[in-house]
């Protein structure tokens, strides 16, 4: 990783890239470095303190290239202006990056990666570089079963039924486990409370990332608005772009890493949950960009207000990082009940106990968090604090925070795409870690706004064309289910395969839908 004043010398940039005339606001500042990687050169916007780099393949930069020709209908910056504005960031150490599934977002792009150096003066943490739903994220669980045992319509709908009951869903869905007062031990414990308390296995915790806890979450710098919001949520799904899904294995890459997965068969059967921390980790982010603006210790962005910032050295930034990692915690909570129900799930559905059909975690993975991490930076070791908004951390073989399990494969990576469409599990490289401070893409990545989805897909035609494909689809609001169709995404093999192709990721195995379940 290099912070160095600019990754290329000042030279004529082209004005068309790929075939594809790049907008005026851009020229002059944004060139190809190879057919993976695209410079924004420093310059492109005022006060920026390093390049932006986005991983991006033809087809998907002329998306990119729209979101500026053409009005941006969800109201914000175009992502790659965003790119831009993150390296304004103080403190930031080596690019501003974003992985091939970005688009616009509050502040800071989905897809997008910074590190700041924790040790350089006037450091900041911000907020809006981990965003509202804290530790969004994804974990699969692999079982012992083969796709033949859901041919028939009727088992694929039962095990549907069984799950769509167990596990509320929907807009503030309610109902999960009753915590009795017991809230501010799962936000300063994390994962190993579900464990103590019979809701989780042992050998979840070694199999999620950071074990399931970030340190340093204080249950006294959440606001009771934000406890309130999530007493009564632990263990439900939520709604948007959260799922469930079973899935098969439907064609494996690398053998050897699939096998040490436990997932290297075809047709065999995993469930895919992808959710965060509900209602009180948007309320502590609310909570805190509420307050940001009356702080002392704020870092305003002359690019953007979404990206201000909290002086590091300051009691509002250690605050805020202690109730975000109280938001962790809490969702790494809300992903392992939901494994819990699940597991119940699987063992109702076909009658005995679910050890019987193995159905182990095969990893848990963060998309929004901003962790302190060290990264060799200009050949220094630098204490960083990496922001990641929808990106996923993706370490190489032989790193130290990794299941022994998986250290010779590096860490497993899981990308869920769009509905009805296949999702991908990858593994971390050494290039990744020396170039994106190990870190990868999360998912698809949105193509149209949730009103323009609404706008441009029929609902019944998107219920038609999963029915199709034999896909059982169970979803709480039916009129909401345009908004989530493939069609309102990028295409996630291209988006995978663009990680890959620049080396950040190596594919292991595709997945393919048989029950999604959404809220």
């Amino acid at each position: 990783m290099s912070s160095e004043e600019s990754v290329v010398k000042e030279e004529e940039f082209p004005t068309e890239i790929d075939g594809i005339p790049v907008p005026k606001p851009l020229q002059g500042f944004v060139k190809r470095l190879d057919e993976t990687h695209l410079l924004l050169r420093r310059g492109l916007v005022p006060n920026m303190k390093s390049d932006g780099i986005v991983i991006v393949d033809k087809p998907l930069l002329s998306m990119l290239f729209e979101e500026i020709s053409e009005k941006n209908v969800s109201g914000f910056i175009p992502s790659i202006m965003q790119v831009a504005n993150v390296a304004s960031t103080p403190g930031i150490v080596g690019p501003s990056l974003a992985m091939p599934d970005i688009h616009s977002a509050y502040g800071f792009s989905i897809g997008g990666v910074m590190a700041v150096d924790m040790d350089a003066p006037g450091a900041c943490v911000c907020p809006g570089g981990v965003g509202y739903d804290i530790n969004c994220g994804v974990c699969l669980l692999r079982t012992n079963l083969q796709d033949k045992c859901l041919e028939k319509p009727k088992a694929r709908e039962r095990l549907a039924d069984l799950i769509f009951s167990t596990i509320p869903v929907g807009v503030g869905s309610l109902g999960g486990i009753d915590l009795k007062n017991k809230l501010d031990e799962v936000l300063a414990e994390g994962l190993p409370w579900l464990v103590e308390n019979g809701l989780a296995r042992p050998e979840d915790v070694e199999f999620c990332e950071s074990r399931g806890h970030i340190e340093g979450g204080n249950p006294k710098k959440v606001t009771d608005r934000a406890k309130s919001r999530g007493k009564q949520q632990l263990g439900t799904l939520g709604s948007g772009n959260h799922y469930i899904e079973v899935q098969r294995v439907a064609e494996v890459y690398d053998q050897k890493a699939a096998d040490v997965m436990g997932i290297g068969k075809i047709g065999q059967i995993c469930v895919m949950i992808h959710s965060g921390s509900r209602g009180l980790g948007h309320q502590i982010c609310a909570d805190t960009l509420k307050a940001i603006a009356k702080s002392p210790a704020l870092v305003p962005n002359s690019n953007d207000h979404q990206l201000d910032g909290l002086l590091l050295d300051s009691d509002a930034a250690r605050d805020y990082l202690s109730a975000m990692a109280c938001g962790a915690n809490f969702a790494f909570c809300n992903r392992g009940t939901m494994r819990y129900r699940i597991r119940n799930a699987f063992g109702a559905a076909f009658e005995c106990d679910p050890a019987e059909l193995d159905l182990g975690l095969v990893y848990d993975v963060c998309h929004n968090l901003a962790k302190i991490e060290e990264h060799t930076v200009d050949g220094r070791t630098v204490r960083c604090l990496v922001h990641r908004k929808g990106a996923t951390r993706a370490f190489p073989p032989g790193h130290e925070t990794l299941p022994d399990k998986y250290k010779e494969i590096g860490q497993p990576v899981i990308i869920g795409g769009s509905m009805g469409t296949c999702s991908y599990i990858l593994t971390g490289t050494e290039h990744g870690m020396e170039t994106t401070f190990g870190s990868t893409c999360h998912g698809a990545g949105r193509a149209l706004s949730r009103a323009g989805a609404k706008k441009a897909i029929g609902k019944d035609e998107v219920f038609k064309k999963l029915g199709d494909m034999g896909v059982v689809l169970k979803i709480a609001n039916p009129a909401l289910v345009a908004e989530e169709a493939a069609e309102a995404y990028k295409d996630v093999t291209e988006v995978v395969s663009t990680c890959a192709d620049a080396g950040i990721s190596k594919l292991v195995v595709r997945l393919e839908p048989l029950i999604v379940c959404k809220g």
